[in-house]
């Protein structure tokens, strides 16, 4: 949706967009033993929509992530991490992001975790832009600590690196 870090991508059509949850995703890395092995999972995007307005920096975007679809491949570890000790999926069933402003290739937002609100800022990597739809990826390093998630510090990561992905249709 915006630049890449070489060429300036091109922008979509202005109007209301679906996230298609089919198509998108939150890939995530960290670590864990004491930072000595790495973690890769993932998490299902619910929904969510993208408006695209004139000015662009006036656009908005809002997401909801499936705090119950959590997955690393290691179903002890991932039962454990949706429990209420980390995400408590039960409670708070959504990760929800809300952006605040579009300024170049960053998208300042908000995520809210277990009811803790934080803002974040989205480097946007990758735009692919068709007549109806468009696919962007964007990252972000997270402090699970500032969430209020700080079960087992040190043996598991503190922070995540998240790259979002999510495929656009046009409503």
């Amino acid at each position: 949706m915006q630049i890449t870090r070489e060429h300036t991508a091109p922008i979509p059509q202005l109007g209301r967009y679906q996230i298609e949850p089919a198509s998108s995703a939150v890939r995530f890395a960290t670590r864990h033993m004491f930072g000595l092995a790495p973690v890769r999972g993932t998490f299902a995007v619910r929904a969510g929509t993208v408006d695209v307005t004139g000015p662009l920096t006036a656009s908005r975007i809002s997401a909801d992530i499936d705090a119950a679809s959590f997955r690393t491949g290691n179903a002890q570890r991932d039962a454990s991490v949706r429990s209420a000790r980390f995400l408590d999926a039960d409670q708070y069933p959504a990760i929800s992001f809300s952006s605040t402003g579009v300024s170049g290739h960053m998208l300042a937002g908000t995520v809210t975790v277990r009811d803790v609100t934080r803002p974040v800022d989205l480097l946007v990597e990758l735009s692919d832009v068709s007549a109806r739809s468009f696919t962007a990826r964007a990252t972000v390093r997270i402090d699970r600590t500032e969430f209020g998630v700080t079960a087992q510090r040190g043996l598991a990561g503190r922070y995540l690196d998240l790259s979002v992905e999510a495929r656009c249709v046009r409503s």
